[in-house]
């Protein structure tokens, strides 16, 4: 059964309209386009924790990759550096398993902000330090 069917009817209209914006978003066109895959399941182990998810989207572009998660929080970070730190934690760790399946290859990971269509991506030294945090906790 479809998502949008399950949602209450009053809510329904603004759903498809937030997921049109980011569909029809010019700066999100290559989430969508050949070079992506989406929900693609990640496992693997950090230290001793085992991490399990599925990661949105996974784009392969001419000098990178990009490991994308949507996020559809109605309270929006003004930057990357206010990113919530469960969701710098969980793109630290995607990116962490997924490493070795792309050798050799820069991986950046991002969020796209679907209220406002907008793709965040966020610098390395900020990723590392929530995966170093997430490991002391």
């Amino acid at each position: 059964e479809p998502l949008l069917v399950r949602l209450p009817e009053d809510m329904r209209a603004d759903v498809l309209a937030e997921v049109r914006h980011v569909r029809e978003a010019p700066a999100l066109a290559a989430l969508f386009g050949p070079d992506a895959r989406a929900e693609v399941s990640v496992a693997g182990v950090l230290g001793t924790n085992k991490v399990f998810g599925r990661v949105d989207r996974i784009v392969r572009q001419p000098d990178h990759i990009l490991i994308v998660d949507f996020k559809s929080n109605r309270v929006i970070p003004s930057s990357p550096d206010q990113t919530p730190e469960a969701v710098l934690r969980q793109m630290a760790a995607y990116r962490a398993v997924l490493t070795p399946a792309f050798p050799g290859q820069r991986i950046d990971v991002a969020i796209v902000w679907t209220a406002a269509a907008r793709l965040d991506i966020l610098p390395h030294d900020l990723v590392n330090a929530a995966l170093e945090r997430a490991a002391l906790s």
